[in-house]
């Protein structure tokens, strides 16, 4: 399945329902403090703008140097990020479980929606 105007609607529509999560798990509490892990959303992925070229490649491959491995660093730094917010929101009692529970289901709608995108990403011949 190669990446076609037709699979595009599909992550869209995946992607606005996980940033609609994240601002339900903000509106339905009251408490705008989860949005903080939005930011990590837009940090994840800069090092594949940054140092792989606008593409993701380089995260499957073995190759090596020092650009290609700080990418794979920040870009595991910030997914780990995503997942340690709501953690570190919850234990400050900043937020509620429930809210943490929204974030993280939030979390794993976007990651679904990354990994189909790197996967017709990779099938896209250009």
């Amino acid at each position: 399945m190669a990446m076609t105007i037709e699979g595009l609607p599909d992550l869209l529509l995946l992607f606005s329902s996980s940033i609609l999560l994240q601002i339900l798990a903000c509106a339905i509490y009251n408490n705008w403090w989860p949005l903080l892990s939005a930011l990590m959303y837009v940090l994840v992925p800069m090092p594949c703008l940054f140092f792989g070229g606008g593409s993701t490649h380089f995260l499957t491959s073995r190759d090596g140097g020092g650009w290609i491995d700080a990418a794979k660093f920040l870009t595991g730094a910030s997914a780990v990020g995503s997942i340690a917010i709501p953690i570190i929101l919850r234990h400050a009692h900043l937020i509620g479980t429930g809210a943490m529970l929204i974030e993280f289901f939030s979390f794993i709608i976007f990651v679904c929606t990354v990994m189909c995108f790197h996967h017709a990403s990779l099938e896209d011949e250009w």
